[in-house]
């Protein structure tokens, strides 16, 4: 995200939200685990818990990470967990920093809809609301390979 993942932009590898908190934010080129050829430029989001899931993917050889990203080469942002009202700007400036072509992903649902926490006053009603989203990947956690699906279909796609 110049710097991909960060609020003010830098290279630091955290998402800051001034006055909030500081998010840790991974980058990396992964391979998929059955998909030959698909190689990925992902910036994971992780905002509650199923960033999780993205590291069970990791840790089940799902997703192989092939090389240490740079931000400013991110092409997929996935979003996993709550998007509060005061983290949404972070977001939006995250996205707004990735070059062309991108595309993101909603990963649960609490990004996808606000989860459970839905009616609270600090919560987005999902990512949606803040950013153009290609793909929604329901669940409460989903599943790591659910995960890996569509990262493969979203790279099939692009």
């Amino acid at each position: 995200m110049g710097a991909l993942i960060l609020y003010p932009p830098d290279r630091s590898g955290v998402l800051r939200v001034p006055g909030v908190a500081d998010y840790p934010a991974r980058v990396s080129v992964y391979a998929v685990a059955g998909a030959p050829g698909v190689r990925v430029h992902v910036a994971d989001l992780g905002l509650a818990c199923c960033a999780v899931e993205f590291t069970a993917a990791l840790g089940r050889g799902l997703l192989v990470p092939v090389a240490d990203g740079d931000p400013g080469q991110a092409r997929v942002l996935v979003v996993s967990g709550t998007v509060t009202d005061a983290l949404a700007p972070a977001v939006l400036a995250a996205w707004e920093e990735m070059p062309e072509p991108k595309v993101a992903m909603s990963f649960g649902a609490c990004s996808n809809s606000g989860g459970p926490y839905w009616d609270s006053y600090s919560v987005t009603k999902g990512v949606d609301q803040v950013l153009p989203v290609r793909s929604y990947v329901p669940g409460c956690p989903p599943r790591p390979e659910a995960l890996v699906d569509a990262i493969v279909q979203l790279a099939e796609s692009a």
